[in-house]
């Protein structure tokens, strides 16, 4: 018994400093951190963990929406129904679609976003190639004063905006958002010239130079070198301002509606705003079929939202790439 116990002990010894030798201090480090060239196991559990609280933020309300929108009035009044309606109603869409008038607002939309987007694109590259790629006097006041027009809040040149455009009897039509777009004044256009700016310096002066060698001039240069290396960016800008143009629904309905006109121009965020507000004073008013039926005002947001979706789906991947390329680390 002595020996099997030394031996017993001997096997446990001998398999004690075979693991202390395997799981070393620095093998632990880098199992749990990693290395320049792998992450670590304990990195990876921190960051999936953090990407799931964080996707389930951001995906909750809008899984919760869609759910939603396809319960009948007996489903919501239901408490064993949660998450899964017992039939998929889509008796809601149509009629949040018939309220909303959604053909024409969408494309009415699409035109308020479209338009000044285009705009946005012409006049922001042209601005941003210029500062990027030539000096001249004045360039940093330029630059500080393009800053500064950004940072400024809105709120202080609305009035005296509303007045311009009265007198130039533009009010209630879309020109109020392309015209200030073509004098690169558009929406967070300053942010749009920044990231060209930004991505046009990253290109090699060779190239210009060896175009100007060959006998290219400013503008060839710009259309021919330019312009299809800043695709990445190009793509950025697109989706910025489009999203932004199709979002706003304040400055659509002070300037594009017109507040004293009656203008037939409006897109799918104003007409939800006027849903949701017919929605809210039914209910006020003691109708309780209206109050209750929520997934009427759930299905109004979802297809208010539907396009933004379909245009992020389809370009997700261009996106993420001129994001990384672009160098923007927010917004």
């Amino acid at each position: 018994m002595n020996a099997q116990g030394a031996a017993t002990a001997t096997r446990l010894t001998t398999a004690a400093e075979t693991i202390r030798k395997t799981f070393t201090k620095e093998k632990l480090h880098r199992f749990i951190f990693g290395t320049r060239e792998k992450q670590g196991v304990g990195k990876m559990i921190v960051i999936y963990a953090l990407l799931i609280c964080i996707g389930f933020v951001y995906l909750y309300p809008m899984l919760y929406m869609i759910s939603t929108s396809f319960m009948s009035r007996d489903d919501l009044l239901d408490t064993s129904v949660k998450w899964i309606p017992s039939t998929f109603y889509f008796q809601n869409y149509i009629d949040a679609g018939k309220s909303m008038d959604f053909l024409m607002s969408f494309l009415k939309g699409i035109a308020i976003a479209g338009l000044p987007t285009l705009c946005n694109i012409v006049i922001c590259m042209l601005v941003g190639y210029g500062f990027a790629r030539y000096d001249f006097k004045g360039k940093k006041i330029m630059m500080g004063l393009l800053i500064f027009s950004y940072i400024l809040p809105s709120q202080v040149t609305m009035i005296p905006t509303y007045v311009l455009y009265n007198n130039m009897k533009i009010l209630g039509t879309i020109l109020t958002f392309v015209i200030p777009a073509l004098f690169g004044n558009g929406l967070n256009a300053p942010i749009f010239i920044l990231i060209f700016y930004q991505f046009f310096r990253q290109i090699p002066k060779v190239l210009t130079e060896a175009a100007a060698i060959d006998g290219a001039g400013h503008f060839k240069t710009f259309f021919r070198i330019a312009v299809p290396s800043a695709i990445p960016a190009i793509v950025t800008v697109v989706l910025f301002s489009f999203v932004w143009y199709w979002n706003e629904s304040y400055l659509t309905e002070l300037y594009v509606q017109g507040l004293a006109s009656k203008s037939i121009w409006t897109n799918l965020v104003v007409q939800l705003k006027n849903f949701d507000m017919s929605f809210t004073t039914k209910a006020s008013v003691g109708d309780t079929a209206t109050s209750l039926n929520e997934s009427v005002r759930m299905a109004a947001t979802t297809i208010s939202i539907l396009p933004l979706l379909v245009m992020y789906l389809i370009l997700q991947k261009q996106f993420v790439e001129s994001i990384d390329r672009a160098g923007i680390t927010g917004e």
